[in-house]
């Protein structure tokens, strides 16, 4: 269920069974808490967070921050963690859901539609405790109007080739929430037409990229990481957001980054298709400009590292484990081709 100024969404036209993503998005969107709490947040000075080496004088103590990339999650004790927050989302949202009664915070780096079901029950894993009657608070940030010349209520292709990658994304969180038993209380929604702008050359981009929810008290801001904030294991975690999409253990879910209980980062698993290593490798071979338009779902509204985190840390880490693999599928040729050679000189002897 989805609440706005503590009151249910009430829509206008379809049943509540019945109820598509595109009207609950569109309600919401137009809803005057939503309006209001949208210009409030553009008028929050971004903060930009630094790693340590940047920010830490001697004998300060710093908060603790737990950083997500894409597609993955955590949820954090407030007793624990001080900050936790994402950024870099351009067509992806950022999606934070907070227990109002026990101060338990799961954000997310949602990334396509197909994650969303199952990625907001995962959020939930900690937060809710079996009970559906806990108040949440959600805030959402990122994504713009990425379709060519459109805006948020142009819908023409039931395919989603003329929507653009975050249309669809945020239709189907909402859609989500809207499905759910639990109370879902909307207070922010800075997406689609609220986040967005035009550069110099009439390009829409994103006004934010980033979320940052303080624990303790549930403050949101717009937020922008340093290098060295986004940590730990950065290297491994960015290729895993590739190699996961052949991974049939991560079909539908986000990926697993932080023990919440533990109080540990603790990177899961994934494993690389023979494809994505050949893709991998012809990619590495391709200009800045071809990797900007080839990897980018928004290529006018990338960060300017965008290309060097690409190039540096997804693929200069996989070059150098492909160049093993190589090495190791020539030495099983040679190996089965001796052992043909054996085989036809015992047939032929």
């Amino acid at each position: 269920m989805i609440l706005v100024d503590g009151c249910p969404l009430t829509l206008t036209s379809s049943s509540h069974s019945s109820a598509q993503g595109i009207e609950i998005l569109n309600t919401l969107m137009g809803n005057q808490f939503v309006l209001s709490s949208s210009h409030a947040f553009r008028n929050i000075p971004e903060r930009n967070f630094t790693g340590p080496e940047q920010s830490a004088s001697e004998g300060s103590v710093q908060p603790k921050c737990v950083y997500l990339f894409q597609r993955e999650y955590a949820t954090v004790n407030p007793a624990l963690v001080d900050f936790i927050g994402t950024d870099e989302a351009t067509t992806c949202v950022g999606i934070a859901i907070r227990n109002r009664h026990n101060g338990m915070t799961s954000v997310a780096h949602m990334d396509s539609p197909a994650i969303v079901d199952i990625g907001i029950m995962q959020m939930l894993s900690h937060i809710v405790n079996n009970s559906s009657d806990a108040e949440l608070d959600v805030h959402m940030v990122g994504g713009f109007e990425d379709a060519p010349g459109s805006n948020h209520g142009s819908r023409t292709d039931s395919h989603g080739k003329q929507m653009g990658y975050s249309l669809p994304l945020c239709a189907k969180i909402v859609e989500s929430l809207w499905k759910r038993r639990e109370n879902f209380n909307i207070q922010t929604m800075y997406v689609l037409g609220h986040n967005t702008r035009r550069d110099a050359d009439g390009n829409a981009c994103p006004i934010f990229t980033g979320i940052l929810v303080e624990t303790a008290t549930g403050s949101v801001f717009p937020a922008s990481f340093s290098r060295t904030s986004r940590c730990p294991d950065e290297v491994i975690r960015r290729i895993r957001v590739t190699a996961c999409n052949d991974d049939p253990s991560w079909t539908g879910k986000l990926l697993e980054t932080y023990d919440t209980q533990t109080d540990k980062f603790v990177v899961a698993p994934s494993c690389w298709s023979r494809h994505q290593i050949r893709a991998a490798l012809k990619l590495y071979k391709l200009s800045d400009t071809q990797i900007l338009f080839l990897c980018s779902t928004s290529p006018f509204a990338e960060g300017p590292d965008f290309v060097y985190n690409v190039r540096r840390y997804a693929f200069d880490e996989l070059t150098q484990q492909c160049s093993i693999i190589k090495y190791l599928y020539v030495a099983e040729w040679v190996s089965n081709l001796i052992l043909l050679c054996l085989c036809l000189k015992v047939n032929i002897g």
